[in-house]
């Protein structure tokens, strides 16, 4: 897929700055969320970073909502998951036009779907729904990676995909960890969770800063 519109690096920062703050408590998780390590493209890492990790954060609310029975909670989560992937869409127009963001929507909607039913079905009991929420989130792991790799040449498509799949199964984990009211189980996946994440989010800024290196910052 051809870029079809280029805009600065500081886009992503634009989007960051417009996104609905994260609570005061899921602040605390992350220096990581603020801050990149890299020295290429800060400003892109430290924005990827967040877009990111707001998904994960809403996430989790949403399974905490249902665990607790709160369906009000449970609904303004979802809301948020909603909002965060229309963030990262932004993000990702803001360097390959329109069309490229509304695919990404396309696709994170479909990682949302997954990773809502997972959470539902894991709550009720249901083993058989469980097992095709995952099969659909393998396969959109799949779906995202061809479409990151054909976006970007400097993301191979079986790294993007291997790191998709990595984030899957911390879902799977961090979901089953709640629903037993596993709370060790649940803190140690949430900082592995939190830990690739910040993995996931550096290795596309990393491509989008080699592939327009003028545009990133």
């Amino acid at each position: 897929m051809k870029p079809l519109s280029l805009a600065c690096g500081l886009a992503l920062g634009l989007v960051l700055a417009a996104s609905a703050p994260l609570a005061r408590a899921d602040l605390a998780m992350a220096p990581a969320a603020a801050a990149s390590s890299s020295t290429t493209a800060p400003k892109l890492h430290a924005a990827m970073r967040s877009l990111w990790h707001g998904h994960i954060v809403n996430t989790r609310a949403y399974a905490m909502a249902v665990k607790a029975g709160n369906q009000a909670a449970a609904k303004k989560a979802a809301d948020d998951v909603v909002a965060n992937a229309k963030q990262i869409a932004g993000a990702v127009a803001s360097f390959y036009g329109k069309p490229a963001g509304d695919q990404m929507l396309t696709l994170l909607a479909g990682h949302w779907s997954g990773v809502k039913a997972l959470t539902d079905a894991t709550h009720n009991g249901d083993k058989a729904g469980e097992q095709k929420a995952m099969q659909d989130l393998a396969g959109n792991a799949t779906a995202i990676a061809k479409f990151l790799s054909g976006a970007n040449p400097n993301l191979p498509e079986a790294t993007v995909e291997s790191l998709m799949m990595m984030h899957v199964s911390d879902h799977q984990m961090h979901i089953g960890a709640m629903m037993a009211g596993d709370t060790a189980k649940e803190a140690q996946v949430w900082t592995h969770m939190q830990a690739h994440m910040n993995t996931i989010a550096d290795a596309l800024a990393d491509g989008i800063a080699k592939q327009f290196p003028s545009k990133a910052s």
